[in-house]
């Protein structure tokens, strides 16, 4: 999966970025690639909006990443409210682009429309998507002797995501995301990468859970910078992951003398509480650390420089 590293016994480090929305975007968000791309992670991945709506945008930043850098990228697929025909027309619209790394995702139903359904046609978890890929993936091999030298020469990687202490979205417990990633991993997932946290013990747990229920794929350790309490407090609604009280409280009284916050201050604070957290699951024996950027790479980057982790070209 990884790219060639000078250091290849160091902890995996990879990023996630979201593609720009508007044209106008699109300068800062590939200075921002550039910047990520320049530290060479093992992968980025460039995630995919549930109702689709941004597929081409998705579909272009992977190819530029896939074709102009050397860096791996995966992209998201979502199943969500999709038909089984439209979400296998996305499969093979990045499969014709050279994507052989996915990151397979059930999306987010639609918050605004409280009589939604799902399509009865439609893939309904992350599990049948995982198997979608593989079956895709197969018939396009069995097709085609060319496909089948290129999948033997790159393989299908597919990650999936998996949430330490319970989906508040779905409303699951830690119990029953583990076991859900084993029904994942048994439908052909080759890595996880978990949704962000804020406390060592909500991955080493996890994954001590994990590994006694038979959970034998990596489980990378996705983190977000905790630099601006806003970023935090919008991270929550989105995701309903709690931020410590403590530490937003600490992050909000960093104040310049007029009463507005001290930006600098709260950074250099922010980066200090995710080194110590970075630095406790890899000790626990992550395989990495996973970056939610949110399309920013100054605090992506001084984590990863705090850390020890920035690597340099050979």
């Amino acid at each position: 999966m990884a790219v060639e590293t000078p250091h290849p016994s160091r902890p995996t480090i990879s990023f996630e970025l979201m593609p720009p929305r508007r044209p106008d975007a699109a300068p800062k968000f590939w200075e921002t690639a550039q910047r990520l791309v320049a530290t060479r992670p093992d992968f980025i991945s460039v995630t995919y909006g549930a109702g689709g709506g941004d597929r081409a945008t998705a579909r272009n930043v992977v190819s530029k990443l896939l074709q102009g850098t050397p860096v791996l990228p995966v992209a998201h697929l979502t199943c969500v409210g999709a038909s089984r025909e439209d979400v296998s027309e996305v499969i093979d619209d990045f499969f014709e682009a050279g994507v052989r790394t996915f990151l397979a995702l059930r999306g987010d139903p639609p918050k605004d429309q409280p009589d939604w359904r799902p399509a009865a046609d439609g893939v309904h978890s992350s599990t049948e998507l995982v198997r979608l890929l593989r079956d895709l993936d197969a018939r396009r091999c069995a097709a085609s002797p060319a496909n089948a030298l290129r999948g033997a020469a790159k393989p299908l990687t597919i990650a999936v995501a998996t949430f330490p202490d319970g989906n508040p979205g779905a409303g699951t417990t830690r119990e029953q995301e583990v076991a859900r990633l084993l029904e994942k991993q048994e439908a052909g997932a080759s890595f996880a990468i978990t949704q962000l946290f804020y406390e060592p013990d909500s991955y080493t747990g996890f994954t001590t859970a994990a590994r006694k229920a038979g959970v034998t794929i990596p489980i990378l350790a996705g983190i977000l910078p905790a630099t601006e309490p806003r970023r935090l407090r919008r991270v929550h609604e989105l995701t309903g992951v709690v931020p410590p009280p403590g530490l937003l409280a600490e992050l909000d009284g960093l104040q310049l003398d007029d009463g507005s916050p001290d930006v600098e201050a709260q950074h250099e604070r922010g980066i200090e509480y995710t080194v110590r957290l970075a630095r406790a699951v890899l000790d626990a024996g992550t395989p990495g650390i996973h970056v939610y950027t949110f399309n920013k790479h100054r605090p992506a980057l001084d984590l990863l420089s705090a850390a020890g982790l920035t690597t340099t070209p050979a």
